[in-house]
């Protein structure tokens, strides 16, 4: 029965696998195929997250894989809409530079502390879902008409919701810092 808790593992691990067929089919221009594809993939990560915490079925490898997982299916979607000319080459840009920024500031933590974390905030869960909602517009744009304005609203705001979050886990990296080289000390 204890093998049972590797469930939400094994559906991550499939999400990331399915991740360069996403991107061959968008890239192919096989639309259809790719909207349901990233649809499933989306489900994938909620139900995976739903058990890991509904049945405490949590690991240390799923702690780390799933938003591995998660950052490699946006990063593969977006770069490959941006290279269909689908997606702003500079909204790319930032959400790549965002995800960068944030590896780099927790793996500084780690090398200072031997603690690598890196813990969702509500303003980040809250980019994740602009972002894979402006993903899912533009696919979806290719299939049928979608209001222009919907999607440079959508643009925007994944603009906002990227830096916003990028900010705020900057910021929170520095607490860390500050915090662990003076105890009790608040930022």
């Amino acid at each position: 029965m204890s093998n049972w808790r590797y469930i939400p593992n094994l559906i991550t691990a499939i999400r990331l696998a399915t991740v360069p067929l996403l991107v061959w089919w968008l890239y192919d221009g096989q639309f259809n195929n790719a909207l349901s594809l990233f649809i499933l993939m989306g489900l994938s990560d909620a139900l995976d997250g739903y058990l890991a915490k509904y049945f405490g079925w949590k690991t240390a490898l799923g702690a780390y894989l799933d938003p591995a997982a998660d950052k490699t299916m946006l990063i593969g979607a977006y770069i490959t809409l941006g290279a269909l000319h689908l997606l702003p080459h500079w909204l790319v840009f930032i959400v790549i530079l965002r995800d960068v920024a944030i590896l780099a500031g927790a793996l500084a933590y780690n090398f200072a502390t031997r603690r690598l974390e890196i813990q969702p905030t509500l303003i980040s869960k809250s980019n994740t879902f602009v972002q894979i909602i402006l993903v899912l517009a533009v696919i979806y744009g290719q299939l049928n008409p979608v209001p222009d304005l919907l999607v440079q609203t959508l643009i925007g705001i994944a603009v906002f919701t990227t830096v916003a979050s990028g900010l705020d886990y900057l910021m929170e990296e520095r607490s860390k810092r500050v915090s662990s080289r003076h105890p009790g000390k608040q930022v």
